[in-house]
Protein backbone atom coordinates (compact mmCIF):
# COMPACT_ATOMS: atom_id res chain seq x y z
CA UNK A 1 0.00 0.00 0.00
CA UNK A 2 1.35 3.53 -0.91
CA UNK A 3 1.78 5.89 1.95
CA UNK A 4 -0.26 9.30 0.92
CA UNK A 5 0.39 12.30 2.78
CA UNK A 6 -1.93 15.49 3.77
CA UNK A 7 -1.16 18.69 2.51
CA UNK A 8 -2.02 22.16 3.92
CA UNK A 9 -2.66 24.63 0.76
CA UNK A 10 -1.69 27.28 2.67
CA UNK A 11 2.12 25.98 2.82
CA UNK A 12 1.65 25.34 -0.77
CA UNK A 13 3.69 27.63 -3.23
CA UNK A 14 2.35 29.70 -5.87
CA UNK A 15 4.33 31.10 -9.13
CA UNK A 16 5.62 34.30 -7.34
CA UNK A 17 7.76 32.05 -4.28
CA UNK A 18 5.18 33.24 -2.45
CA UNK A 19 2.59 31.00 -0.24
CA UNK A 20 -0.60 30.96 -1.12
CA UNK A 21 -1.84 34.07 1.56
CA UNK A 22 1.13 35.79 0.48
CA UNK A 23 -0.17 37.47 -2.85
CA UNK A 24 -3.00 38.62 -1.17
CA UNK A 25 -1.26 40.06 1.51
CA UNK A 26 0.22 42.02 -0.96
CA UNK A 27 -2.31 43.36 -2.75
CA UNK A 28 -3.74 46.26 -0.41
CA UNK A 29 0.26 46.91 -0.49
CA UNK A 30 -0.16 47.37 -3.95
CA UNK A 31 -3.64 49.22 -4.43
CA UNK A 32 -2.43 51.91 -1.73
CA UNK A 33 0.67 52.68 -4.10
CA UNK A 34 -1.17 53.10 -6.94
CA UNK A 35 -3.48 55.32 -5.20
CA UNK A 36 -0.09 57.51 -3.93
CA UNK A 37 1.12 57.20 -7.72
CA UNK A 38 -2.57 58.41 -8.98
CA UNK A 39 -2.39 61.21 -6.30
CA UNK A 40 1.21 62.29 -6.98
CA UNK A 41 0.16 62.66 -10.94
CA UNK A 42 -2.87 64.51 -10.07
CA UNK A 43 -1.05 67.06 -7.73
CA UNK A 44 1.68 67.61 -10.19
CA UNK A 45 -1.23 68.71 -12.96
CA UNK A 46 -2.81 70.86 -9.95
CA UNK A 47 0.52 72.61 -9.54
CA UNK A 48 1.27 73.11 -13.22
CA UNK A 49 -2.76 74.40 -13.64
CA UNK A 50 -1.81 76.65 -10.19
CA UNK A 51 1.33 78.10 -12.05
CA UNK A 52 -0.69 78.87 -15.65
CA UNK A 53 -3.19 80.82 -13.80
CA UNK A 54 -1.70 83.00 -10.85
CA UNK A 55 -2.32 80.72 -8.09
CA UNK A 56 -5.20 77.96 -7.74
CA UNK A 57 -8.36 76.77 -5.98
CA UNK A 58 -10.79 73.99 -5.65
CA UNK A 59 -13.77 72.11 -4.43
CA UNK A 60 -13.96 68.52 -4.59
CA UNK A 61 -17.32 67.13 -5.87
CA UNK A 62 -18.23 63.53 -5.22
CA UNK A 63 -19.12 61.83 -8.49
CA UNK A 64 -20.28 58.35 -7.26
CA UNK A 65 -18.49 55.21 -8.76
CA UNK A 66 -16.87 57.11 -11.09
CA UNK A 67 -14.85 58.98 -8.29
CA UNK A 68 -14.24 62.31 -7.27
CA UNK A 69 -14.13 65.85 -9.70
CA UNK A 70 -11.49 68.32 -8.58
CA UNK A 71 -12.27 71.83 -9.21
CA UNK A 72 -9.92 73.79 -10.21
CA UNK A 73 -10.44 77.74 -10.52
CA UNK A 74 -7.53 80.45 -11.21
CA UNK A 75 -6.65 83.31 -9.75
CA UNK A 76 -6.86 84.73 -13.09
CA UNK A 77 -9.94 83.11 -13.70
CA UNK A 78 -9.36 80.14 -15.64
CA UNK A 79 -11.07 77.22 -14.94
CA UNK A 80 -10.72 73.16 -15.02
CA UNK A 81 -11.19 69.97 -13.80
CA UNK A 82 -9.53 66.81 -12.86
CA UNK A 83 -11.06 63.69 -11.98
CA UNK A 84 -9.84 61.11 -9.31
CA UNK A 85 -10.41 57.65 -8.86
CA UNK A 86 -11.65 58.26 -5.36
CA UNK A 87 -12.31 61.11 -2.66
CA UNK A 88 -9.18 59.39 -0.93
CA UNK A 89 -6.78 60.52 -3.90
CA UNK A 90 -8.70 63.63 -5.07
CA UNK A 91 -8.06 64.64 -1.16
CA UNK A 92 -4.47 63.52 -1.83
CA UNK A 93 -3.68 65.02 -4.55
CA UNK A 94 -4.96 68.58 -3.15
CA UNK A 95 -2.91 68.60 -0.04
CA UNK A 96 0.01 67.80 -1.78
CA UNK A 97 -0.21 70.51 -4.40
CA UNK A 98 -1.30 72.80 -1.07
CA UNK A 99 -4.64 73.47 -2.95
CA UNK A 100 -6.90 75.77 -1.08
CA UNK A 101 -10.08 73.96 -1.24
CA UNK A 102 -13.88 74.96 -0.52
CA UNK A 103 -16.69 73.51 0.46
CA UNK A 104 -19.24 74.30 -2.12
CA UNK A 105 -18.68 76.03 -5.55
CA UNK A 106 -20.72 78.86 -4.97
CA UNK A 107 -20.02 82.55 -3.86
CA UNK A 108 -16.33 83.67 -3.76
CA UNK A 109 -14.93 80.54 -5.65
CA UNK A 110 -17.72 80.62 -8.27
CA UNK A 111 -17.62 84.67 -8.71
CA UNK A 112 -13.70 84.34 -9.81
CA UNK A 113 -14.70 81.99 -12.87
CA UNK A 114 -14.41 84.01 -16.26
CA UNK A 115 -16.64 82.17 -18.89
CA UNK A 116 -15.62 83.16 -22.63
CA UNK A 117 -17.63 83.40 -25.44
CA UNK A 118 -17.37 78.92 -26.15
CA UNK A 119 -18.91 78.81 -22.37
CA UNK A 120 -21.93 81.48 -23.07
CA UNK A 121 -22.65 79.98 -26.54
CA UNK A 122 -22.87 76.21 -25.29
CA UNK A 123 -25.04 77.04 -22.52
CA UNK A 124 -27.36 78.92 -24.75
CA UNK A 125 -27.15 76.13 -27.03
CA UNK A 126 -28.39 73.64 -24.68
CA UNK A 127 -30.92 75.58 -23.01
CA UNK A 128 -32.23 76.31 -26.43
CA UNK A 129 -32.23 72.59 -27.90
CA UNK A 130 -29.32 73.79 -30.52
CA UNK A 131 -26.61 71.78 -31.62
CA UNK A 132 -24.86 71.88 -28.05
CA UNK A 133 -28.09 70.55 -26.76
CA UNK A 134 -28.59 67.33 -29.00
CA UNK A 135 -25.90 65.72 -27.51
Amino acid sequence: MAETQQVDPSDQSDESGQGAEGGESRAPDRRAARAERRAARLARQIGAFAQRHGGAEGQLAYLGQSGTRIVLVGEDGGWGDLVAPTYAVARSAAEKAGLTLHESFDGELAAKVRTGPYEWKRMAGIQLGGRYGSR
